[in-house]
């Protein structure tokens, strides 16, 4: 079959999980023998079209006229997927909440929304308002979706809350990871904790730096190390780490270290370092991080709202903390320094847990058995 997926992530440019999973996925249909092309708007004012692995990705160009985004993005889009269609038959195509909104639905193919999280979703996680015009773009798209694909229990049930699935086909089904990835041979550095995210707060970047404060009263040579983007800014501007620093006294940043972006499998050499990583996000459709910090074997701690009971079992392949509460995000950190043994043996599991439960060509083998029930659904 041929699926094309729309959007403007992919993981060559270092974007999160969106551009990470369509990479892992993409390159698994193809190795499986099905076409797949990306297709999405871009930053430059060229079209780009790159083959990474077989995988077709097609960049257009950004508007640069003075016509609204929304008009000149969907006209291109629709004129390329007349034109991607008119080559080679198009079985599937598939976006995030808000991506049908504009596409048209006289395409014969079959028209599938993953959710990710959108903007109803997060509105909600980060207890804001409904911006009305984002809101009515998924309200459309999910009116034009043929059926539906959830990452997560929890991102199936919360957005259901304020979005109709109109009675379509839904289906949970994870996001895989590449689970052949060898565990790096570094050394770990027993005073090194590592956490991996955009250095914002939904993260729990604050309360993060509050807990390990804590930690170093009682294990002052303790030390965090922060990787992901540095560039998340408040709506007037300002830099969120630049506030962070106003509102936060110089000692909470004592031996405390913001990497920036890094490769993935730099990412996961930093991983193998580290004594033990954490993950205190506020929201999260799944928490690609922790699952693969999981699967280097490392103790992970998470949250335990959202879709972290569906990812770690508490005590037996990780950790769950509140994470609105510094005093128990420290309580869980410490009892990984006081308990290394035990720590390590819950690395050990998760890694076994991760190897079953997102192995690439177990989930893959669950996205083509979906798409086929619709796909037969047409013959």
């Amino acid at each position: 079959m041929h699926i094309v997926y729309l959007s403007g992530e992919y993981a060559l440019w270092a974007t999160g999980g969106v551009g990470v999973f369509l990479q892992t996925i993409g390159r698994g249909l193809v190795k499986d023998g099905h076409m797949v092309t990306v297709l999405g708007v871009g930053n430059s004012n060229e079209e780009i079209e790159i083959d990474d692995e077989g995988v077709r990705i097609i960049r257009l160009p950004k508007n640069t006229s003075k016509l609204p985004n929304f008009w000149i993005n969907s006209k291109r889009l629709n004129a390329r997927l007349k034109s991607i269609h008119q080559g080679t038959p198009i079985d599937i195509i598939e976006s995030a909440e808000g991506g049908l909104a504009f596409i048209s639905k006289r395409h014969p193919a079959k028209k599938i929304i993953r959710l990710h999280g959108g903007h109803h979703f997060f509105a909600e996680a980060e207890k804001r308002g409904i911006n009305k015009r984002k809101g009515i773009i998924e309200y459309r798209s999910f009116k034009k979706a043929d059926a539906f694909i959830a990452i997560s229990q929890y991102v199936k049930s919360h957005t259901q809350k304020y979005l109709s699935y109109h009675g379509k086909p839904i289906s949970v089904i994870a996001s895989a990871i590449d689970t052949n990835v060898p565990i790096p041979d570094v050394v770990a550095q027993n005073d090194r904790v590592l956490f991996a995210g955009t250095i914002c707060e939904k993260k729990g970047v604050r309360q993060l730096l509050q807990a390990f404060k804590l930690v170093r009263d009682k294990y002052p040579n303790k030390e965090l190390e922060l990787y992901g983007r540095l560039n998340w800014v408040y709506p007037d501007g300002v830099l969120y780490l630049d506030r962070l620093k106003e509102e936060l006294a110089i000692e909470y940043f004592e031996q405390v270290h913001f990497r920036g972006s890094v490769p993935r499998n730099e990412l996961d050499a930093k991983y193998a370092a580290a004594s033990f990583c954490i993950f205190p996000s506020h929201m999260e459709t799944q928490g690609l991080v922790s699952i693969e910090a999981m699967l280097l074997e490392k103790a992970v701690v998470f949250s335990k709202y959202g879709p972290g009971p569906e990812t770690i079992e508490h005590g037996k392949t990780g950790l769950l903390c509140d994470v609105y509460s510094p005093n128990d995000i420290a309580e869980k950190m410490i009892w990984c320094i006081e308990n290394p043994e035990e720590a390590r043996q819950l690395g050990v599991a998760a890694r076994k847990k991760v190897k079953e439960t997102y192995n690439l060509k177990r989930i893959l083998n669950k996205n083509i058995a979906f798409y086929n029930t619709l796909l037969n659904e047409r013959i």
